[in-house]
Parts: structure tokens; sequence; C-alpha cells
């Protein structure tokens, strides 16, 4: 989603610049809700993105920023969110428990 620079974002990012969602009503990109089920705001805002040629650009620049209003590379707020959990928890360390380990005798 190419946004102006008046919201605080850089003005000169050349991947926005080539931006499937320029000229596109901005309306969309941000839905009251952002369930991607068909036939929303969100659902057709995905669809931009996905004939965009800068999806990843736009989706790892929403990530990088903490992003949290809008469909951003073809993912909604939540599915953003999901993504920053899914990369920044630690994953819990997975061993044998105690009471499956060899058996001694």
């Amino acid at each position: 989603m190419a946004i102006s620079s008046s919201s605080g974002h850089p003005k000169n990012s050349t991947w926005r610049d080539r931006a499937a969602c320029a000229g596109e009503d901005p309306e969309i990109f941000f839905p009251l809700v952002d369930l991607p089920a068909p036939g929303t705001e969100a659902s057709l805002a995905r669809a931009v993105c996905r004939r965009c040629p800068v999806i990843i650009a736009c989706r790892t620049w929403a990530l990088d920023h903490g992003e949290d209003d809008g469909i951003w590379g073809a993912t909604t707020a939540a599915q953003r969110r999901a993504i920053r959990r899914a990369t920044t928890d630690p994953s819990p360390v997975v061993g044998p428990r105690r009471d499956e380990g060899p058996e001694r005798e």
C-alpha cells in the first residue's frame, strides 16, 4: 500500500513508485473490518496486492515498521501481528520428557 509522505512515511521509496495500488482508492486498503473473506474491502485490496510487482517489499516494509493498520503486501493487520509473533517469539525447546527417554535397568 503506497501512502503519501503527509502520513509520515518516506516519500522517495522506489518500491512505492511501482506499487499496483498507486491510483487506487485508498479507502479499500483501510477497511473497517480487515477480514480477508470474499467480497469484503480487504479482499478487494488483497486482489490488487496479488497483481503487484512489489508485494514482498511492501509486506516487508509493513512488518519492519510495525504497520498495524490497513492492508499491506496482501496481509491484514491481524496477519502481520501473527507473523511478527511467529518470528520474534522464542521457540520452546523440544526434547524428550524425562519419562520418555531410554529405559535404564
